[in-house]
């Protein structure tokens, strides 16, 4: 594998982490509050996501994040900021709730998935390079 393949396969790898963490806090909330993950034809889960989702590539988008994609300041931060900002905007322009104790828990939670699993990653990373 070349360097060009290697790098591009490592930036939809985390892509692809980002991705699935927003899923899990989607379907962790449906699970919670609904009891029901899937929802009536298994919309319910995809309704909870997408504006997270959506969300999620702009804050890709705006980081820049194929630059440090790994990077929990540069590109972290900024993924997770924008993930819970437009998120919010986009659930609330779509007729879903963004009660307060919703947005501080889908802040918290978000910033765990989307900032924390950098900070793992990046210590991770160093203790490999250390051995």
């Amino acid at each position: 594998m070349d360097a060009v393949t290697s790098s591009r396969t490592r930036l939809a790898l985390v892509l692809l982490v980002d991705v699935v963490l927003v899923i899990v806090f989607a379907a962790i909330g449906r699970a919670t509050h609904d009891g029901d993950v899937l929802g009536p034809l298994g919309s319910g889960l995809a309704t909870t996501a997408w504006p997270f989702l959506v969300a999620l590539v702009l804050g890709w988008l705006i980081a820049r994040a194929w630059r440090a994609p790994l990077a929990p300041l540069r590109t972290g931060l900024i993924v997770w900021a924008v993930t819970v900002v437009v998120g919010m905007v986009l659930r609330a322009v779509s007729g879903q709730g963004v009660a307060v104790a919703f947005v501080i828990v889908a802040s918290i939670t978000l910033a765990l998935f989307l900032v924390g699993w950098r900070v793992v990653a990046r210590l991770a990373s160093r203790r490999r390079r250390a051995v």
